[in-house]
Parts: C-alpha cells; sequence; structure tokens
C-alpha cells in the first residue's frame, strides 16, 4: 500500500469554541495562530514561528479536535496519520514512506497531524531484535521534523509522553497536556450537549471520572433510550 493512502483528508471543520480547553491552553494556542497571522512581520526581525506542537494527555480529552480546530482557523488542508498503523515490519520501508508524508505536507502547506505518536517510541523500547533499525527510524524522524518549514504545522499527539525519546521531545516548541475535566467541568459539558434536545429526553445518570469523549458518547446513548421509549410508549 502507498503511503499516501494511510493518511486521512480531514475535511471537518471544527471551532475553537466547540474544543474545551484551560485558560492556559487557549491562551497558548491564541498564540500560536496570532504568530501565522503575523508571520511576515515575524521574519523581519528572524523571528521564528512555533510551527511543532506536541499535544499530550488522556485520551478523549480534547487533542484531535484542536488539531482540527488549528486547521479550520488556519483554512488549511488537515493531514491526519495513525503511527499505530503506519510502522511497516520493514523499517527502512517506514521511513521511506514518512519521507513522503512529510514531503506531500509541505507541497500542500498543511497541517500535518500524527497521531499515537509514541508509537514509535514503544515499540523501539519493546523490539529486542531490532533496536538498531528502530533507533534509525526514530533519527530519521528527528531529521524531517528538523527540515519542517513554516509552510507546514506539525502537529504530534501521544497518551504516554513519558515514554517519548528526550530528543523528539526538544523538537517540539509548544507542548499542551490535556487533563480530564473535573465535576464542574463536566457538568457545564453535559448541559450543554443537553441543551440542545427537549426537555423530555434530558433526564441522564451523569456520570464522572471520564473524558469528554466518554460523557459524549453517554450523553447521546441515554437520548436514544429515552426518544425511543417514547417512540414506544406512544405506539
Amino acid at each position: 500500500m502507498n503511503s499516501i493512502d494511510l493518511i486521512v483528508f480531514d475535511r471537518e471543520k471544527v471551532n475553537f469554541d466547540d474544543v474545551l480547553l484551560n485558560d492556559k491552553n487557549k491562551k497558548e494556542l491564541q498564540q500560536l495562530l496570532k504568530e501565522f497571522r503575523y508571520i511576515d512581520e515575524l521574519k523581519k526581525y528572524n523571528l521564528p514561528v512555533n510551527n511543532k506542537i506536541l499535544l499530550h494527555g488522556h485520551s478523549g480529552c480534547g487533542k484531535t479536535m484542536t488539531a482540527k480546530a488549528i486547521a479550520t482557523h488556519l483554512n488549511r488542508p488537515l493531514l491526519v496519520l495513525d503511527l499505530s498503523n503506519f510502522v511497516s515490519p520493514r523499517i527502512g520501508e517506514t521511513s521511506k514512506n514518512l519521507k513522503m508524508v512529510f514531503e506531500k505536507a509541505e507541497r500542500d502547506k498543511a497541517v500535518l497531524f500524527l497521531d499515537e505518536f509514541d508509537h514509535l517510541g514503544k515499540m523501539r523500547d519493546n523490539d529486542d531484535q531490532d533496536v538498531g533499525e528502530m533507533r534509525r527510524l526514530v533519527n530519521s524522524l528527528i531529521q524531517m521534523i528538523d527540515k519542517v518549514s513554516d509552510k507546514t504545522l506539525l502537529i504530534a499527539a501521544t497518551n504516554h509522553i513519558q515514554i517519548l525519546d528526550t530528543a523528539l521531545l526538544r523538537r517540539f516548541q509548544l507542548k499542551i497536556g490535556y487533563e480530564m475535566p473535573n465535576e464542574e467541568v463536566l457538568d457545564g459539558y453535559y448541559g450543554t450537549l443537553l441543551a440542545d434536545f427537549p426537555e423530555e429526553l434530558r433526564p441522564l445518570n451523569r456520570q464522572y471520572g471520564i473524558s469528554f469523549a466518554e460523557a459524549k458518547d453517554l450523553v447521546y446513548t441515554s437520548i436514544k433510550s429515552n426518544l425511543i421509549d417514547k417512540l414506544e410508549s406512544e405506539n
């Protein structure tokens, strides 16, 4: 399979208002977007734009939504590559395919989103037979990241930042962490989701200690159940 076939061209438009961010993350992302807005002025002072971003933290807490919102705001194509499905048993082939993906992102002036970024780190640590090959792959990835120009915005996402190679971590100018929402934040999120539906469909056994994605699934499952019960009672 051609490496380009593994890229998802995500065309979903997401506004930043739809992404639940804490004040710190929101401020850092606003700064990022302003840098791209004033990129020509920054270049006059030889100031680099932060175009290598690492999103890390719990699954379902907004990393993918953030990448989509950035691409929407910058009006750029979003190329999504899931590294957990990308690494080939032939390590050299993986490096070649990665290079093709980076080159396409550069040509398209795209936002390149590398999901499951820790997968390379996990494989390097756990693969006793090909440790040398995996190191070479990580070194190749580092070189590709170093060559990313300000035509491209590179975003990597991981749930396990602690296992990433320190040399990889240093390549990202901006690191944004995502935490599980507390009860107050989740209550606000539940309220926002439920507000789109009639009052009689809103009864919900709220759960806490879960991610935004899990809360959304819970709400929709409950709404559907309540709606089906209502329809069946009317028959």
